[in-house]
């Protein structure tokens, strides 16, 4: 069966770091483009950061850029994201979606999101 599966959420104080982890059952990351995307209730959906299926070209919105770094392990099938410097207004339920690369780059995201994964919830106190 075809799935993502997100771990790594938790409680961190303001500063903290936190990586989170998609695993992929089913199928290969290689050949996917994969997306991180958060929501916080009462807010839209964002991306947050993406990495393109084969060249490895990379999108990072503009409140994360500098402190996430999104990264594909190969032989493990996982994509991570790692979070540095966390803020109170990076709490969110975190997915990662997989599916069609349609144009991953510096200023777009461009994920199909045709698979996703259940979340991981990220708190950070304020």
């Amino acid at each position: 069966q075809v799935q993502l599966v997100e771990s790594g959420g938790g409680l961190v104080q303001p500063g903290g770091s936190l990586r989170l982890s998609c695993v992929a059952s089913g199928f290969t990351l290689d050949y996917a483009a994969i997306g991180w995307f958060r929501q916080d209730p009462g807010k839209e959906r964002e991306g947050v950061s993406c990495i393109g299926s084969s060249d490895g070209s990379t999108y990072y919105a503009a409140s994360v850029k500098g402190r996430f770094t999104i990264s594909r392990d190969h032989r493990k099938n996982t994509v991570y994201l790692q979070m540095n410097s966390l803020k109170p207004e990076d709490t969110a339920v975190y997915y990662c979606a997989a599916g069609d690369d349609l144009g991953v780059s510096t200023v777009s995201c461009g994920v199909r999101q045709e698979i996703w994964g259940q979340g991981t919830l990220v708190g950070v106190p304020s």
